[in-house]
């Protein structure tokens, strides 16, 4: 399972791939930023991150992309940007049929760390184990796209199995009334 991780951001949308499949070890593919200049118009930097998301898409030919799930900040204005970037990402790969999947912060830590409450440095140091890099990737964006690679490729079968499931039960529920 290839998977592009998306870390949303407006100044730096992080972006990573690895490559595996849960219980295996795993390969980091390729890992960066998109950056956009902070004084530039929002549209053009929408347009940027699009363009640089789709050119990670073009290159690295992800089956799945996992984008961080915005959540609740008090900066109003650091969410807006956050969530703008990440519906551009979901948009990119919605585009080409990839399917996409959202990870909140906490489970992605959870998942690379074994804590929810990890900070930016044990995350980041958990990458760089994981995927038996020489130093943790730069700036914390791109360390933070891989640790949601990491997170949906150990996640995914379980939530397949889950989908599945929910899915049977209501195909029999529904075919216990229609009965």
């Amino acid at each position: 399972m290839r998977v592009l991780g998306v870390d949303p951001g407006l100044t730096r949308c992080g972006v990573g791939v690895v490559e595996g499949v849960a219980g295996r070890p795993l390969t980091m593919i390729g890992v960066g930023v998109v950056r956009t200049p902070a004084d530039a118009e929002l549209g053009q930097r929408l347009v940027a991150v699009e363009q640089g998301i789709e050119a990670w898409l073009d290159e690295h030919r992800p089956e799945f992309v996992a984008v961080e799930r915005v959540f609740s900040q008090h900066n109003v204005r650091t969410v807006m940007g956050t969530a703008q970037a990440s519906a551009v990402a979901m948009l990119c790969a919605a585009r080409r049929g990839i399917p996409v999947a959202l990870h909140t912060p906490s489970e992605v830590k959870a998942a690379v760390t074994g804590s929810g409450r990890a900070d930016k440095a044990q995350v980041g140091a958990m990458v760089t184990r994981l995927l038996r890099l020489s130093a943790p990737p730069r700036p914390a964006d791109a360390a933070d796209a891989l640790a949601l690679a990491i997170c949906h490729i150990w996640r995914a079968p379980a939530q397949n199995r889950l989908q599945q499931a929910v899915a049977m039960h209501s195909a029999h529920a529904t075919k216990g009334r229609t009965a």
